[in-house]
């Protein structure tokens, strides 16, 4: 993660730290920040090893940035799931309509060449009923 911190402005924390602290108290203090950064890389490591042996060697695997949630657009899942093809199985049913003869069948008034026509709600018969997944429910 980036924090914005740059090494002039570590510099600065370290020269304002320094100067709170006093040159007295600055050693001991410098020792203890050391012992807290090695006990946290051992952590981080001793996590690591512990993963890998849980969930075995397929963790090196994984893309990690696939699974990232912030590439999770919702605007663009919802659109692809309203603007996503017909299924097969409804798509027999418009084709027996689009037999009807031109008069027939209303058209659908666009916004310009840009946009595309809304789909239309595709009517179930009991011929093709909707779809229904058993192991879902």
């Amino acid at each position: 993660m980036d924090f914005g911190l740059t090494f002039e402005k570590l510099l600065l924390i370290g020269v304002i730290a320094a100067i709170i602290i006093g040159p007295e108290r600055l050693p001991k203090a410098a020792e203890s920040f050391a012992r807290f950064v090695r006990k946290a890389g051992e952590y981080l490591r001793d996590t690591k090893t512990r993963m890998r042996d849980e969930l075995g060697p397929e963790i090196d695997d994984v893309d990690w940035r696939k699974l990232d949630p912030r590439q999770y657009d919702p605007r663009r899942i919802i659109r692809d799931a309203l603007l996503e093809d017909v299924p097969a199985a409804t798509t027999t049913a418009t084709a027996t309509k689009s037999a009807q003869t031109p008069a027939d069948v209303p058209t659908v008034p666009t916004d310009g060449p840009s946009r595309r026509p809304p789909r239309l709600r595709p009517e179930f018969t009991r011929d093709s009923p909707p779809p229904f997944d058993l192991e879902a429910t």
